[in-house]
């Protein structure tokens, strides 16, 4: 949360700061091509809530997921230097993307590539941070993801997890005050939901505990790394770090707007005092 001094007033406003992470199964199809109709009615939720006055920042995955769709595959390679290669080609149809529909709303977007070493020291911490404010001030959308090109644990499977854990150390750094994670479930179940239809979602986790964590069932997408345990793993660093943690289904943007009008279309992990 910010604080902003307006001297033609001498008023001080509130901003709230949201850090949303969208994944890959929600940008793409099945087949791995992009879902332009779910993509622009998200850029739209965003645009729209960035405009009521709330610091909104977009981590994304994708940018293999893209590459896949671009050269036809429907399988994500188990090469790392092929899904480098991958990364390379999808992120730059990425941002294509949204800075060609964000920009039908007037906004402006940035990129800000990240890797682990970036957030390690406090000196590099705080430059990302000073880089993200001051896109903010100027009210420009940043957009992050993992520079998969030169950073291989993600790729490996051991590192942020698809962009979750990604997501839960940007809310830190830049002291969000809710995590938002756009996935392609309703939020946390008691059993996989896919293959139990008398699973029943739970509303709100008070604290995650290791039953909780073992409800988290499968590996994710073909499109993706991540899975509803690597969300739980987000949701714990970041929840511990006071930071309120939401997973919705993000085949609905508009849910979004429920979240920020204080409702909850999910799962809602609370933040630890």
């Amino acid at each position: 949360m910010r604080m902003e001094f307006y001297a033609e007033t001498g008023v001080r406003m509130t901003r709230r700061r949201t850090v949303i992470k969208v994944g890959t199964s929600t940008l793409t199809y099945e087949n791995g091509k992009i879902n332009y109709r779910r993509i622009e009615h998200l850029c739209k939720v965003l645009s729209d809530l960035h405009n009521s006055g709330e610091d909104v920042l977009l981590v994304s995955s994708g940018a293999i997921g893209v590459g896949m769709g671009k050269m036809g595959l429907s399988r994500r390679p188990d090469e790392t230097k092929k899904k480098q290669a991958l990364a390379a080609l999808g992120q730059c149809e990425l941002m294509f993307m949204y800075d060609k529909l964000f920009g039908e709303y007037n906004h402006n977007v940035a990129q800000i590539l990240l890797t682990a070493d970036t957030v390690e020291t406090t000196r590099k911490r705080e430059n990302v941070l000073n880089t993200i404010d001051s896109l903010l001030d100027m009210d420009v959308i940043p957009i992050i993801n993992e520079n998969d090109t030169v950073a291989t644990d993600e790729l490996d499977g051991n590192n942020f997890g698809d962009n979750d854990m990604l997501s839960a150390i940007v809310s830190r750094i830049v002291a969000a005050d809710r995590l938002i994670i756009l996935t392609d479930i309703d939020g946390l179940y008691d059993s996989n939901p896919r293959t139990n239809p008398k699973a029943s979602k739970i509303e709100v986790v008070a604290k995650i505990t290791k039953d909780i964590t073992e409800m988290a069932a499968g590996s994710g997408s073909n499109r993706g790394t991540g899975g509803m345990i690597t969300k739980l793993y987000a949701a714990d660093y970041a929840t511990k770090r006071g930071i309120e943690v939401y997973v919705i289904n993000g085949e609905k943007p508009e849910l979004l707007y429920d979240v920020f009008d204080g409702e909850n279309p999910g799962t809602v992990f609370l933040a630890q005092e």
